[in-house]
């Protein structure tokens, strides 16, 4: 017995699927893995199933969840008192074959702590038509929001590293739970990987399937729109400042600051336009819109963009208070929110507030801003760097 399979549990989340739970139970019990079943509320015979499987660890409750709160459930139960250090999920519809579970130990003693994620044959003759739109949709999301490329993201059979997950405060109950543990894994650093397993899709009359594609689409669907703010927000931005070295950041001064041919004015302008330009709220283009700008002025277009970062999440808060709050004292409105009361009326005022104040908050900083690096490069810089 290896390691890996010492310390793995099966973990099989099930709702209504009394009629392929036993096959399923049996042919993974045959691997000599720990399982628990976490029985989502089922209203069928799943809890007759159960009974003949008496060394089945059963987590139950009277309700149905969704799969996003029994996967969460089951892990949390492998994850007790840290026995396991992998949880293996898979689903008991009778889709996964229980023979691929040697290639997850395999996989993850070769690479320990991944996040492995079975890739299906997405070209199989029997693959419905929208599981291959829908994984494709989702594979492409998945790279947005993380830079990993992935063949398949929305595969169930799985192998958690449960003390890398550990600490993460999930927030999905239903299908999208798959997403958001991927993502945020990968956000966290944990290797996610695909490796090939095998998968059995039962003519179209003989599926079952809770999968409901309004409901469930749409929130995986508002999910991704979230991941995609965070990721451009927070993610890539953190992701470029850890590669910066302390010799990239001299280099830059050096090319950008003191070496450049460019007047103490010039570059004290271009850090301004970049400052105004990361305060208003033109979300999602402040770098585009500082670059544009700082080309038609004729000014550092490298310098404006690194100084549009300014909105980075932990100045944001400041950011919106201070543009608020510049917006109250222009309009003579009070700078205390209200949370009882909200009308649509209030909501407009409170957002006309926001955007008057954002332009002279904005203004405000940029001049701040510029004037102090004007008066830094002033004192500091030698003259002979600069044009006269």
């Amino acid at each position: 017995m290896t390691t890996e399979t010492r310390h793995t549990a099966v973990v099989i989340p099930t709702y209504n699927n009394a009629g392929t739970l036993g096959n399923v139970l049996e042919d993974v019990l045959s691997y000599g893995l720990p399982v628990i079943v976490v029985n989502d509320g089922s209203t069928d015979r799943t809890a007759e199933v159960l009974e003949e499987f008496p060394e089945v660890r059963v987590v139950s409750y009277p309700e149905n969840r969704g799969k996003g709160f029994a996967l969460r459930t089951g892990l949390a139960a492998a994850a007790e008192g840290e026995r396991f250090r992998y949880a293996i999920t898979l689903d008991s519809d009778g889709q996964h074959f229980a023979g691929d579970i040697p290639s997850f130990l395999q996989a993850v003693a070769q690479h320990p702590d991944s996040l492995l994620i079975g890739a299906r044959n997405l070209s199989a003759d029997n693959m419905p038509g929208g599981n291959r739109f829908a994984n494709r949709f989702s594979n492409f999301w998945f790279t947005l929001e993380t830079g990993l490329h992935l063949g398949d993201t929305q595969s169930g059979f799985r192998l958690y590293p449960l003390r890398k997950l550990a600490g993460i405060r999930f927030f999905t109950a239903g299908y999208e739970f798959e997403l958001e543990v991927i993502v945020r894994a990968a956000w966290r650093g944990v290797r996610v990987a695909n490796i090939p397993v095998n998968v059995y899709y039962p003519p179209e009359g003989e599926r079952v399937s809770h999968f409901s594609p309004l409901r469930d689409f749409t929130r995986i669907s508002v999910l991704n729109m979230l991941f995609v703010l965070v990721a451009f927000g927070w993610y890539w931005p953190c992701k470029c400042l850890k590669s910066l070295t302390r010799q990239h950041i001299k280099r830059f001064i050096s090319d950008h600051v003191t070496h450049s041919k460019e007047s103490n004015g010039r570059i004290a302008g271009a850090v301004a336009l970049g400052v105004f330009m990361g305060i208003v709220p033109v979300w999602g283009y402040q770098m585009i819109a500082a670059g544009v700008l700082a080309h038609l002025l004729g000014l550092n277009k490298v310098i404006a963009i690194v100084s549009s970062n300014i909105s980075i999440p932990p100045v944001i808060p400041f950011i919106l208070f201070g543009s608020y709050a510049a917006g109250g004292w222009l309009l003579g409105r009070p700078v205390l929110l209200a949370m009882d009361g909200i009308t649509f009326e209030t909501v407009k005022d409170s957002l006309t507030q926001y955007l008057a104040g954002s332009i002279l908050f904005a203004l405000a900083c940029a001049l701040l801003a510029g004037l102090a690096c004007f008066t830094l490069l002033s004192l500091f810089r030698k003259p002979e760097s600069s044009v006269q």
